[in-house]
């Protein structure tokens, strides 16, 4: 081949790139230009942007002290909560541009995960055709059209940029390219602690297609074949400094590993095994593993929230553990004449394990769209690999060879396209929800506190009531509707659904803070300190319970001691409208209101009351 034919073979893989990330972009933004016009929705969104003052403010030296902290939230990741922050920042509270800003992520990792792939393997349409599985996946939905869900697409990103950066150091090593890729794992950790399973990927990939790992006479391309050519493999290095080179990645994973969990703990999320026994969870981790692909092989039924199983049957349980482990088997049995199988699905099964539930927080699913995102492109390569190596083993038309993968890419985008419909907003989201599963309760209490918000007040009961009939140990539900009670003035009815939580659960704080409402409102005073008190017993830092204690002051006279205690919940939470109200109301009452409310409100504005 003459130089002239090799600069025009560059010019046109130059132009094929270009072309890939073009479609990639335009197919993303093709789905999901819709969010623009999407609300919030009130399954975490509040907790992490329209009903957190921290992350409402935007970036300050305050907000940004918070977010490095071990936060009453969340588990630690820093840099997810100043990326929301920077959002308020930028947009206020604008929902369409927060999912924009998960969009763009979204096609960052997409376009990155190409580049990744082509860098790796030189397979320019394998690797195009991964990236645009994940791009277009309906399984994704759930991590872009989800403001809270920034975690992920965020942590991601980092994931993609830590696997550069490692492509570019095993081809020419140096301590610069090494510290890079350390200081991008470092930033995805700090993002959300599910790349600790990063450091496994990286050694799969030092097998294959990097190549650095080899067994003996192993000789193996970048079609993930033995005896093939050898244009895309590297110099092979030690097992030893291969695992050793990894000890610094697994170091930083074991301390967000550490931070995580201990975050959990003192915050008292971590469910216990009595509640789901382990047992349990193992089965239901088996068959999850199998629902996954299903779900990656016909994308229907997707929802947001997937009710935990009471039981699985042995059966059941036993015919997925033995399919996974004949899979498993196969692959590993292959390993070394087709490494794409082995790499793959070690992918798949090692990415995915740390959300499977054997440790299991807060309100945990059977398993969740998002948690897809990453394992799923381990399950990418083997369909992309494998179909390549097919059609040239069965000697298909080139016709069928383009035809195919565009039909399947052109059903997962109107697929996708569909399902995004869903998260325009609450209401829409739950009732999906509820069209698409069976005895969610969570569901029904999410649908009921949206129709609440819209006044639709009966619709919002049925739906607490249904969430009981389902799950009667939910003290959310309990408390959504003594709060639908409070609001027709039954008092009486409210205090023995606040109840009936804190039954449930003792250090429910808000309980504590509802049932003070009621009985100060009932002019019970004393019962109502005593519940406020024990709410700040749980929570030094809660408003609403200074807010209460407040109220009750003045109920008994206290005038200078409720000032103070109004005050102190303004500068715990400075948005706090009800605390903002009773101060100015308790300061006029008394006379004081235009000679102190300039003062006190600039104190409370510059943090220093």
């Amino acid at each position: 081949m003459n130089r002239k034919s090799i600069q025009i073979g560059k010019n046109l893989n130059i132009r094929y790139d270009v072309l890939v990330c073009l479609f990639l972009f335009f197919a993303a933004l093709a789905i999901y230009c819709q969010i623009n016009n999407y609300d919030f929705v009130n399954f975490d969104d509040d907790l992490y942007v329209f009903d957190n003052y921290r992350v409402k403010v935007g970036l300050t030296y305050e907000s940004i002290k918070w977010a490095f902290g071990f936060t009453d939230i969340a588990y630690w990741h820093p840099l997810t909560w100043l990326s929301h922050m920077l959002d308020c920042q930028l947009y206020g509270l604008n929902p369409g541009m927060h999912h924009m800003t998960n969009l763009i992520f979204h096609i960052l990792n997409s376009l990155l995960l190409f580049l990744v792939l082509k860098q790796m393997t030189g397979a320019l349409w394998r690797s195009a055709f991964v990236a645009a599985l994940f791009a277009l996946h309906p399984i994704n939905v759930e991590s872009v059209a989800w403001v809270a869900e920034r975690k992920n697409v965020l942590s991601t990103f980092f994931w993609m940029l830590t696997m550069l950066t490692y492509v570019y150091y095993s081809k020419r090593q140096g301590l610069l390219r090494y510290l890079l890729t350390l200081f991008m794992f470092l930033l995805g950790l700090m993002c959300k602690p599910i790349l600790v399973t990063l450091p496994f990927v990286l050694l799969l990939l030092d097998y294959w297609p990097l190549g650095r790992l080899k067994f003996k006479q192993d000789k193996i391309d970048s079609n993930g074949l033995r005896d093939e050519s050898k244009k895309f493999t590297f110099k092979r290095s030690p097992s030893l400094f291969l695992v050793l080179e990894k000890v610094p990645f697994f170091i930083l994973s074991g301390v967000s590993v550490f931070l995580s969990i201990l975050s959990a703990k003192q915050h008292g999320i971590i469910a216990s095994t009595d509640l789901t026994p382990i047992t349990l969870r193992i089965a239901n981790a088996l068959v999850s593993y199998l629902v996954y692909i299903g779900k990656l092989i016909w994308p229907q039924n997707l929802a947001v929230f997937y009710p935990y199983p009471s039981q699985i049957p042995i059966v059941l349980t036993a015919g997925t553990g033995l399919t996974l482990l004949c899979i498993s088997f196969l692959m590993i049995w292959t390993f070394r004449k087709k490494p794409y199988l082995g790499v793959g699905w070690l992918w798949y099964i090692g990415t995915l394990l740390p959300n499977v539930g054997l440790i299991q927080a807060g309100l945990w699913p059977s398993m969740a769209d998002r948690w897809a995102y990453v394992p799923f492109i381990g399950i990418f390569i083997i369909i992309a690999w494998g179909a390549t190596e097919l059609t040239t083993k069965w000697q298909l038309k080139k016709s069928y060879v383009i035809i195919a993968p565009l039909l399947v890419l052109t059903i997962l985008l109107t697929r996708s396209w569909f399902q995004v419909h869903h998260w325009a907003n609450s209401i829409t989201l739950f009732e999906h929800n509820l069209n698409v599963t069976s005895n969610n309760y969570v569901a029904h209490n999410n649908l009921g506190f949206a129709m609440k918000e819209k006044g639709m007040i009966d619709e919002a009961a049925k739906h607490y009531s249904k969430a009981l009939r389902i799950n009667p140990n939910f003290e959310l539900a309990h408390l959504n509707l003594g709060v639908i009670f409070a609001g027709s003035g039954d008092h009486d009815k409210a205090i023995r659904y606040y109840v009936e939580a804190l039954r449930i659960k003792p250090d429910y704080i808000t309980a504590h803070v509802n049932i003070g409402n009621a009985r100060l409102r009932q002019r019970r005073i004393a019962d109502a300190v005593s519940h406020y008190s024990e709410a700040l017993r749980f929570d030094p830092d809660c408003a609403s319970a200074y807010n209460g204690l407040g109220a009750a002051m003045v109920y008994t006279g206290r005038i200078e001691k409720a000032v103070d205690l109004f005050r102190k919940a303004l500068l715990l939470k400075p948005d706090f409208e009800g605390a903002k109200e009773n101060l100015e109301k308790t300061l006029a009452a008394t006379g004081k209101y235009k000679q102190d409310e300039e003062n006190s409100t600039k104190k409370i504005k510059a943090g220093k009351l």
